[in-house]
Formats: C-alpha cells, sequence, structure tokens
C-alpha cells in the first residue's frame, strides 16, 4: 500500500513551513496518542506514522529533498535512485537529480547556484511592535490600529531594483558565482565578488524609486485584533506582515507583544482580579453595605460583617477576567474578583466626635479580642524574661 503523503499525514497544506509545522504536529500527536486510544487497535499504527512524517519534515535538508522527489526520495525507488542501474541515461537522471537537491538546499550557503547566476529567494525578516492595552480592553478584547515602520517591496520595479523592472544581468566577475578566486602560490583564495557584493548579479540602471535595494521604508497601518483575556507577554502573530523578502521572497512575520497597564483601582493575578474597599470604623463594628465597581463597569453591593477587621476579603464568583481562547470552541470559566476590606481611622474629628469616641473607650468590655490577646502574649513574654 502506497505511503500517505506527509502533509496530509499531519492535516497540512503543502508547503507548510515551520512553526506551522510544530502546531500540527503537536496536535495531531495529542490526538492520536496510544494512552489516550486504548480502544482503538490502530492508533499506535497512526501515531508512528505522525511521528515519521514530522521526523521529515522538520528537517529542513530532509523536507526539501521531500517536496522535490517525495517519498522516493529516501527509498531508493525514484530521484537518487537512477544511480548504479546501469548505462548512461541512469547515470546522468542520478547526476542532475543529486546536483538539483545540492543547489536547493545549499545554493544559499555557496553564495550563488552553480551555473544559474541566480540567487534563491530570502524570505524578509520577522519584526516585534510592542502593544500596551488598559485593563478593559483585555476583558473586553478590542481593535487597535498600529503604525509599523518597516520596508515593503518595491512597486516601481516590483522588486527587482531595476528601473522598469528589468532583471539583473549575470555579474560578469564572477560569472554569477558570487565569489571570485585567486592563486597565491600553492593555495587558491576565495572571496566575496567585489562586482556583485557576492549576489551573482548586477542591476545597470538602479530604479531611482528604491535606488536598486528593490525595498523601500514605510508606515503602515494595521488592524490588530486583541482577544479578551490577554495579559502581559501574550504573542499575537501577523503572518505576512514583517520586512518584505528579497528577490521575490515571502514576507516575514510580524509579532505584537501585549503589555497590560496597571489600573488605577484593580490588581490583576491571572483571571483573578483584587480590589481595597476603604469602610468606616462604623460600618465595620456595626456591619452594613459597600457599594463596589466591577471591572465589566458594573456595581455590586457586598455585605460587610459586623466585626470585620482590615485585611478581611470576600469573594465575588465569575467577576474577574475571562480566560484567554487559544482555539475555536475552547471555553473556560472566567476568574473571580476579590474584595478586601480597609477599615478607615477618621480624621479631622469634630469636638463632639472626640467625646463621643472617649467615652466609649472609657466604657470597660471584652470586645477587642485581638488586642486582649496581643497584650495577654507581651506580659507572658515579659515575665519569662525576668524569671517572674
Amino acid at each position: 500500500m502506497a505511503k500517505r503523503c506527509y502533509y496530509e499525514t499531519l492535516g497540512l497544506s503543502k508547503g507548510a513551513q515551520g512553526d506551522e509545522i510544530k502546531k500540527a504536529y503537536r496536535r495531531k500527536a495529542k490526538e492520536l496518542h496510544p494512552d489516550r486510544n486504548g480502544s482503538d487497535p490502530t492508533s499506535e499504527a497512526k501515531f508512528k506514522e505522525v511521528n515519521e512524517a514530522y521526523d521529515c519534515l522538520k528537517d529542513p535538508q530532509k523536507k526539501a529533498a521531500y517536496d522535490r522527489f517525495g517519498h522516493s526520495a529516501f527509498d531508493g525507488s525514484g530521484g537518487f535512485g537512477g544511480f548504479g542501474r546501469g548505462g548512461a541515461a541512469g547515470q546522468g537522471d542520478f547526476g542532475t537529480a543529486f546536483a538539483d537537491v545540492f543547489d536547493d538546499l545549499f545554493g544559499d550557503f555557496m553564495g550563488a547556484r552553480a551555473g544559474g547566476g541566480r540567487q534563491r529567494a530570502t524570505r524578509g525578516q520577522d519584526l516585534r511592535y510592542n502593544l500596551s492595552v488598559g485593563l478593559e480592553e483585555a476583558y473586553e478584547g478590542a481593535q487597535k490600529t498600529i503604525n509599523v515602520p518597516g520596508s515593503v517591496s518595491c512597486s516601481e520595479c516590483e522588486g527587482t531594483g531595476a528601473e522598469g523592472a528589468v532583471e539583473p544581468v549575470t555579474c560578469p566577475t564572477c560569472s554569477g558565482m558570487g565569489k571570485v578566486r585567486a592563486s597565491q602560490g600553492f593555495f587558491t583564495v576565495e572571496r566575496t565578488c567585489p562586482s556583485c557584493n557576492g549576489a551573482g548579479q548586477m542591476v545597470k540602471n538602479p530604479c531611482p524609486a528604491c535606488h536598486g535595494e528593490g525595498r523601500v521604508e514605510t508606515r503602515r497601518a494595521l488592524q490588530v485584533n486583541i482577544p479578551a483575556g490577554v495579559e502581559t507577554g501574550t504573542r499575537i502573530r501577523l503572518a505576512g506582515e514583517g520586512e518584505a523578502g528579497l528577490r521575490g521572497g515571502p514576507a516575514g512575520d510580524l509579532y505584537i507583544f501585549v503589555t497590560v497597564e496597571e489600573h488605577e483601582i484593580f490588581l490583576r493575578d491571572g483571571k483573578m482580579l483584587a480590589c481595597q474597599v476603604p469602610v468606616s470604623m462604623a460600618t465595620a463594628a456595626l456591619g452594613g453595605e459597600v457599594e463596589v465597581p466591577t471591572i465589566d463597569g458594573g456595581r455590586s453591593r457586598v455585605k460587610v460583617p459586623a466585626g470585620s477587621q482590615s485585611g478581611r476579603q470576600m469573594r465575588l464568583r465569575g467577576k474577574g477576567m475571562p480566560p484567554l481562547r487559544h482555539g475555536a470552541g475552547m471555553r473556560g470559566e472566567p476568574g473571580d474578583m476579590l474584595i478586601e476590606l480597609v477599615v478607615e481611622t477618621p480624621v479631622n474629628l469634630t469636638a463632639r466626635q472626640r467625646e463621643l469616641l472617649r467615652e466609649f473607650d472609657e466604657i470597660k468590655a471584652d470586645n477587642s479580642p485581638q488586642s486582649s490577646g496581643f497584650f495577654n502574649k507581651v506580659r507572658n513574654f515579659w515575665d519569662g524574661m525576668t524569671g517572674t
């Protein structure tokens, strides 16, 4: 039975790259792991098939060979298989195939394709953008417009760097190799071609818009969707929004690193929110209610039990931050909100208030358990120090 395509095995489209391959493998490996599919006798075989596919596609050299020749790149049935079959035709097929694969894998390292005079397209660099959002935006989710500096392919020369989009010509100094050799006694020294700076090609008439670079610097306005539940350190990837590629290569990616700003009322810890609420001495002693804000803009009334002390906490269920959803259908419960009471000592007392407080203090009663317990411990400590 013919082997399944490695891309199909991982649920990918042909030509998928790097992180996309890794994510697909993790998803499939988790789905097909034998420990999770004990009742399925085929799960182990499927799991091995997924591992085999990933082992090939994660390696750039193996992937390049597989993309060109398929499974026959490794089993000797094609591609490389022409070698040793006898006859000039067989040997010629092998030489061409090996040269093509070598060219694909090592062309950039050597500086230029042998005999071709044209370098491979180069992917543009990835970019990073630091974005600050408010806690309310992190709670609800938001759409932000950002201005990103970077380079884009020159529209005047279509990225070629030549005026009128004329194709570059092979460098006459190095014949497109990008390197020149010079003999010094018994040694041959190879160095970067001084005429084309290693490109292997030259532009006779540089594009006036980009000065022969093939790219121009600009600022782009991009829309970024901030999902609800983001935290500081959350990374958002915008594929293809990085630096423009060289020689028609694909653009890099743009990575948005999110920072959630501190809030003047709420303190965040993951999905949990905390809020300190001041209460009067009378309310803390007698009990009562306080009105507290919630992150969604609402209000909640909280009962304060009689005899509450500073630092007492109460919980409002489901009034914290929503969970960050990492995929379709993934849901979770929102966090809670903690209310911490801060008993406030009154200031700027009137004469009548001072009189009432002195009268209250003079009435001896056992209604300060923390003070009584503390000073009993202090007396015991002093007695122990004096030996009495």
